[in-house]
């Protein structure tokens, strides 16, 4: 079959095309035949050596969507999705024709979303569910999404409105605020970041109940646009991984800090939380995903070095 696999890290030229035997099952595995596999931001850092846990040579890639041509009966023929912190790290993921993986770790695809679709939802979709799920987010919520024009904030902003949350996004840039309300969303725009408490509170008196801040960059300015008792999730830091956090301030409020990794849950926990929201495409509570770039995975190799780059776009890889 053909696949991407890298044998040693540090630089996207160890990243090559490959034919390698098709996997064979284990017991308790599906094989699944990849229809559309999403990339990543994770995936360029796994080649670039940022996972010292990665075991080469390694097939990579988390997020796919395809068919399951060999496993348990009840699962062979169905349209699957799934994603999860084993695939492409120490076991082969997703960027090949074919993948293995626990029987328990696929979820039945939604019918309303096709395959590439699907395959460029995993991570995004997971971590927002994270981030909501461990952040107490119900009807009623004061959210305050920071970044949410970004992957994870567009999932959020979607996940949170079927829970019934008051949502309130923050975006950088003028023409991400606008197309945002164009979609129905409350906008602020960031200014500076001793600003912030007093724009959120001009929509959420008396501060946002949680903060999600997909960027890490804002957790110093957020902590004053909390509410008493409020929550702070975050995913990213900056590249030295390390902020000013306000503590006094935090405790005096009560608040907590929640990191969100989506590294922590395996195919079958992803699995789990995949079926959870996977549901609400299909009745039609949330938005399908547009504007999706589609590439053959024999130039997989051009697409790494895009998203590398900084490319917006979401990528997903088709064998």
């Amino acid at each position: 079959m053909k696949a991407l696999q890298f044998s040693k890290t540090g630089d996207l030229a160890a990243l090559a095309v490959v034919d390698v035997p098709a996997p064979s099952l284990s017991a308790g595995e599906v094989l699944v035949q990849v229809k559309a596999a999403g990339l990543n931001p994770s995936d360029v850092k796994n080649v670039l050596g940022r996972f010292p846990y990665t075991t080469l040579p390694r097939i990579p890639g988390r997020d796919f969507a395809g068919v399951v041509v060999e496993g348990p009966d009840a699962l062979v023929g169905q349209a699957v999705w799934g994603t999860g912190k084993d695939l492409g790290f120490y076991r082969d993921g997703s960027h090949a024709q074919f993948l293995t993986l626990p029987a328990s770790g696929v979820a039945r695809k939604p019918q309303a979303l096709n395959f590439v679709q699907a395959a460029s939802m995993g991570v995004p979709y997971t971590t927002a569910w994270d981030a909501l799920q461990r952040s107490g987010v119900v009807a009623g919520t004061r959210l305050l999404v920071i970044g949410a024009n970004g992957a994870v904030g567009s999932a959020t902003l979607g996940l949170a409105k079927v829970l019934g949350a008051h949502v309130l996004a923050a975006v950088r840039r003028p023409e991400q605020a606008h197309l945002l309300r164009e979609q129905g969303h409350e906008v602020i725009v960031l200014e500076q970041p001793d600003a912030l408490a007093s724009q959120v509170n001009t929509v959420f008196a008396g501060g946002a109940e949680v903060i999600f801040d997909t960027t890490g960059h804002w957790v110093p300015a957020a902590v004053p646009a909390l509410a008493v008792f409020g929550r702070l999730a975050i995913i990213a830091a900056p590249l030295d991984g390390h902020v000013q956090l306000p503590a006094l301030a935090l405790y005096r409020k009560g608040g907590s800090l929640i990191g969100v990794n989506s590294l922590l849950y395996n195919s079958t926990e992803c699995a789990r939380m995949l079926e959870q929201f996977g549901q609400y495409f299909d009745q039609g509570l949330l938005p399908l995903p547009k504007d999706l770039e589609e590439a053959p995975l024999v130039e997989g190799l051009a697409s790494y070095a895009e998203v590398n780059a900084g490319a917006s776009a979401k990528v997903v890889l088709i064998p």
